[in-house]
Order: C-alpha cells, then structure tokens, then sequence
C-alpha cells in the first residue's frame, strides 16, 4: 500500500515545518551524526513522517548501526523509498517518505 502524497507549496511547507525540519525534509539536508533526538530513543511505538504524519516504521526494527542516525531494517509498505547519494568524498544511502515529495509545476 502506497503512502498518499502530499502536495504542498514550498510556502505552505515552510508555514508547517521548523527550519531545521525543511531543510531536512524538503532540501535533503540531515542532522549532524549522533545529535538526532531518535538516535538513542528506543521507546515502543510507530516513527511517522515529521510533515504529514504518515507511518513510516514500527520501533521493533530499529537497530544501533553504530552510525550515528536512527536506522530501521524495514519500513511499512509503500511508506518509503530508497534512495541514493554519491559525491566526490561520501557515498551515502538514504530512505526517503515519498509522501514528502512534492510535483513540481
């Protein structure tokens, strides 16, 4: 089951979002290793999207992967999608709510 997708203006998401939460969410930015709240948080419960609140992991498949960023071994179906980042220093992997994305016009 897919994730329905958000349509916002790149205005209505700031209106919405904490600075720190746009340039995450919508300019593909991330947190400094190891200062995330969920980093160390381990408590029972279902991790959603911090835009449009769409379920994206249950807390039984969160794992320490000694990284620094909360990581999880599995999503909910059609929650998320992989994606990737290579640059000329770093080779990253990300996963990505698609209901964050946003259809440019």
């Amino acid at each position: 089951m897919t994730a329905p997708k958000v349509e916002k203006s790149e205005d209505e998401w700031r209106a919405v979002l904490s600075p720190e939460q746009f340039r995450v969410l919508r300019q593909k930015g991330t947190e400094l290793r190891g200062t995330g709240e969920y980093d160390k948080f381990y408590g029972e419960g279902i991790y959603n999207c911090g835009g449009c609140g769409t379920p994206l992991y249950k807390s039984t498949t969160k794992f320490d992967s000694g990284c620094g960023w909360p990581a999880f071994y599995e999503g909910f179906p059609g929650a998320i999608t992989r994606s990737s980042c290579v640059s000329l220093t770093l080779m990253e992997g990300g996963l990505r709510s698609p209901a964050l994305l946003v259809v440019d016009t």
